[in-house]
């Protein structure tokens, strides 16, 4: 049983935002630095500020030194070990995708993953090779380097490709990319605009990886089938692609099919295994490694490479290469490819990143991982390395394996410097369509995300529209410019949403100081008279008209209509008053000619003003007043509302009537103001503008016009609920004056209720709503 008395009661004066200024004190109590004070901390320099600099732009000084040997040593060594034994088959997997050979997926394992452990702050990140990125890569290389360039005369007249050559200048493109896309990461990093990635939605980011994936599937079918498909790029280049693949299906050789689905039914099964008993196992079955190893001592054992024909590695030298700069006219080449490249590697790692960080709570800095992969990327480009991000399953195993700090990334480049310098000429005869199967498996994480569809499908139809929109146009426009419709196209919903936000008339809970939707809640009654206005969204330049069509749509007022029957009226008025003085000069005239120059009531003098004499002239006539009037009706029904106060009298325009409007020579007449239209009695409109975060100058001559407009026609406005923020933007635009107060904002939607009533001296309703209130 609930023990707990739910009841408060509060009592207080009725707070607009002039006694709320004086109750609360408003003030400036937190003086901030000028821009000058700023400019010149920055350039301060003391010893203590150096090492915060230090600190922050090389993360490991502050780690590593602090470094708990003893608890974390073993956990680290195990992690790093299971990291390097997928790097070694992802390497050589990944680096085909890119269009280059295999070696270079090794050295790209190495450098930045070395670098990272420098300058990253993220402890369980695995940079290095990844499908996406490779994929990103293998597209710009293709292009700029078919081998259709390549082709040289060969014996008995045909044609080869030089794949010397070929290799060699793909290389140097996607060193050149990967420079450039790192000197685009840094730049963003020290101008601090690591926070573009929460304008990449988490449907649009996984529905762009889905994409990626389905277009790796695409480029390991060649691999897979043992065909040579052309070489397509542009719109629709992976549907071609898949097409061609489709056509050169029957000459398809059957023992690369074998050895692909051989090594699918050893992947598949442990690596469901590793995934289910990761809680038991010490360390994941390194299948991936198993896979390779097997692979390629069955090929170099049974020579079913001159056999059948089998596609293999090939050469891998074994240690490093010395770094150079790549042909310098690449750089502008790739320039525009290497920006859709960096933001894809950025989000990917800083995704990750922040999934980890709020796993294990520490801080992952989004501008220091900019720098961080930056800075790999760049470093790494000039070794010999494409582009790097995080990988997914990498980073599971890292976790999963008891991986605490980036000592696991030291463990896992030195066994990565052991392999390219002793191990890795040892795979040359693995088949390619082996290294096919560990990429397909690799892959299963994004696959699973096709389960988005029907989850948002049932969830929010909106993000699911971003999630098929970002796929379908990564496949079909390919990803730099996919990427680009998705940006776009996800801001356009963000656009649309806040034109097409729900408008609402709020009504009064008996009892309460609430407010609600009177559509959604049954006990939310209108108070008659007033109108309770609210907007589930900001208001500003794209839906400001919008604001105004539905705040007349939902009160049943068109303000347009009032002020031009008000118009009309009072031009109606003014053609009266000229018609009755013509009338009246032209009848002086006439008894001025009868009296041969003597008026009736004295002599006409000339010191009298023609004004004077009229009205002189209208106390001495005789006559009656007629009253015209619209058809009777039955008085407002106190139940449904009060008198709408927007068709009633005015008297600031009916009392300033003359007199001497007549319709004959002995009446006067006049016009009596229109009857009320049985829509409520409305008299009084309280916005509530609560949700406003910022005031545009459309959004401010808006609510001007609505204070002028609907004063014309008798119609109070307030506001209510209005944030510091705005109240002071509003402040320094100038929207308070004579005509609209500071007194007419309220800070909150009882406030201005209470008044209002007060105001209108309805005392009964007054009584309904009390200023103590309980629940």
């Amino acid at each position: 049983m609930d023990t707990i008395k739910r009841e408060y009661v509060v009592q207080r004066d009725i707070m607009d935002d002039v006694r709320l200024d004086k109750v609360a004190q408003k003030g400036t109590w937190v003086v901030k630095p000028t821009i000058g004070e700023q400019i010149k901390d920055f350039f301060r320099c003391s010893m203590s500020r150096l090492k915060l600099i230090l600190l922050s732009f090389l993360p490991v000084l502050e780690w590593l030194p602090q470094y708990p040997f003893k608890e974390y040593i073993l956990g680290d060594l195990i992690s790093g070990i299971s990291i390097a034994v997928l790097h070694l088959p992802m390497g050589l997997a990944y680096a085909p995708l890119a269009g280059l050979r295999p070696v270079y997926g090794l050295y790209t394992s190495f450098y930045p993953v070395l670098l990272y452990v420098i300058f990253g702050t993220c402890k369980h990140l695995s940079v290095g090779t990844f499908a996406v990125t490779s994929v990103m890569v293998g597209e710009v290389v293709q292009v700029m380097a078919p081998d259709s360039n390549f082709l040289v005369n060969g014996t008995n007249g045909t044609t080869v490709v030089n794949t010397a050559d070929r290799d060699a200048y793909r290389v140097e493109i996607a060193m050149a990319l990967t420079i450039i896309m790192g000197i685009y990461q840094i730049l963003l990093g020290l101008f601090k605009f690591g926070f573009m990635v929460n304008y990449l939605s988490d449907p649009m980011i996984r529905g762009y990886t889905t994409a990626s994936a389905v277009l790796v599937c695409i480029s390991q079918l060649k691999s897979i089938f043992g065909v040579s498909p052309a070489l397509y790029s542009g719109i629709l280049s992976p549907v071609r692609t898949f097409i061609n693949v489709c056509q050169l299906l029957p000459k398809t050789r059957p023992v690369e099919v074998i050895i692909t689905a051989l090594s699918l039914l050893v992947l598949i099964p442990v690596k469901e295994m590793n995934a289910y008993f990761k809680n038991k196992l010490v360390v994941p079955i390194p299948i991936e490694l198993v896979v390779v190893v097997i692979g390629t001592i069955i090929t170099h054992y049974t020579g079913i490479i001159t056999k059948y024909g089998v596609a293999v590695v090939g050469v891998i030298p074994s240690g490093f290469q010395a770094p150079f700069a790549p042909y310098s006219n690449l750089y502008a080449q790739v320039a525009g490819s290497a920006i859709a490249l960096a933001i894809v590697s950025y989000t990917i790692n800083i995704s990750l990143g922040k999934t980890f960080s709020r796993r294990y709570g520490y801080k992952v800095d989004n501008n220091q991982e900019l720098l961080a992969i930056g800075i790999g990327n760049v470093v790494g480009g000039f070794f010999q390395c494409y582009s790097v991000t995080a990988a997914l399953s990498r980073s599971l195993v890292q976790e999963t394996t008891g991986g605490k700090t980036q000592v696991a990334g030291i463990i896992s480049s030195l066994l990565m410097l052991i392999a390219i310098l002793k191990i890795g000429s040892l795979f040359q005869d693995l088949p390619k369509a082996v290294l096919a199967a560990v990429v397909l498996v690799n892959l299963k994480g994004m696959f699973v995300q096709f389960v988005d569809i029907p989850f948002l499908w049932r969830t929010n139809k909106v993000d699911l529209l971003v999630w098929m929109v970002t796929f379908i146009g990564a496949i079909v426009l390919n990803l730099d410019v996919g990427l680009a419709l998705a940006v776009g196209f996800a801001i356009l919903t963000v656009i649309f949403r806040t034109q097409l936000p729900h408008y609402s008339l709020l009504g009064h809970v008996a009892g309460t100081d609430l407010y609600l939707d009177t559509e959604t809640y049954r006990e939310a009654k209108e108070i008659p008279g007033i109108k309770i206005f609210r907007s589930s969204t900001t208001i500003y330049y794209t839906n400001a008209e919008m604001y105004l069509d539905a705040l007349q749509e939902k009160s049943g007022i068109d303000i347009r209509v009032l002020l031009l029957a008000k118009r009309k009226r009072e031009a109606d008025l003014k053609r009266q008053q000229e018609n009755a003085k013509k009338k009246a000069e032209k009848e002086a005239k006439k008894q001025q000619k009868r009296s041969g120059g003597h008026l009736p009531g004295g002599p006409f003098s000339l010191k009298e003003s023609n004004d004077d004499y009229y009205e002189r002239l209208r106390r001495q006539s005789q006559g009656t007043i007629s009253e015209i009037s619209l058809p009777e009706t039955s008085p407002p029904n106190n139940d449904i509302g009060q008198v709408n106060w927007a068709y009633q009298h005015d008297p600031n325009i009916f009392d300033s009537v003359p007199d001497k409007f007549r319709q004959g020579p002995d009446t006067i007449t006049q016009v009596s103001p229109p009857i009320a239209d049985g829509k409520g009695g409305t008299h009084s409109f309280i916005l509530d503008v609560s949700t406003l975060s910022f005031v545009d100058t459309v959004t401010l001559n808006t609510f001007k016009n609505i204070f002028t407009e609907f004063g014309e026609v008798d119609l109070d406005v307030y506001l209510a609920g209005c944030q510091a923020c705005v109240v002071k933007q509003l402040e320094t635009a100038g929207f308070f004056s004579d005509a609209i107060p500071k007194s007419k904002v309220f800070v909150t939607i009882h406030d201005a209720v209470i008044f209002v009533l007060k105001k209108r001296s309805q005392m009964d309703l007054i009584l309904d709503i009390p200023g103590n209130t309980k629940m």
